[in-house]
């Protein structure tokens, strides 16, 4: 079954969500803040998308960090910051577990979805 994780205040994660229900997608959610997210499903995630693609660096919690914290960023300094704050991992991840996910909810990412579940 497809997971997909975010937070349940996002307005992108709601839309994804709504449109999943419209698309009548089983799916099940996951808020990074509330249930967490483990760093082996960190590691999967950044290994399957690249933690470039990620790492949020425009959101509110990246820009508040402590610049020693997002200096020389690599995988596994991104790897715990993300998991130390899950605000910081883009959203929504799309999680079909399988060793694939889709990151985002653009027009591209939507089509990457419906192309992972075979829609």
């Amino acid at each position: 079954m497809l997971t997909v994780y975010g937070l349940k205040n996002c307005d992108t994660c709601r839309k994804a969500l709504k449109w999943l229900e419209a698309e009548g997608i089983a799916h099940k959610f996951r808020d990074v803040r509330a249930d967490g997210v483990t760093s082996a499903d960190m590691k999967r995630f950044a290994k399957s998308a690249g933690w470039e693609a990620l790492l949020n660096k425009a959101s509110t919690t990246w820009r508040g960090l402590p610049d020693k914290d997002k200096a020389d960023i690599d995988e596994g300094r991104a790897i715990a910051l993300m998991s130390e704050h899950p605000a910081l991992i883009k959203r929504p991840v799309f999680d079909f577990g399988k060793g694939d996910i889709v990151v985002g909810f653009r027009d591209a990412q939507k089509a990457d979805v419906l192309k992972a579940l075979g829609k």
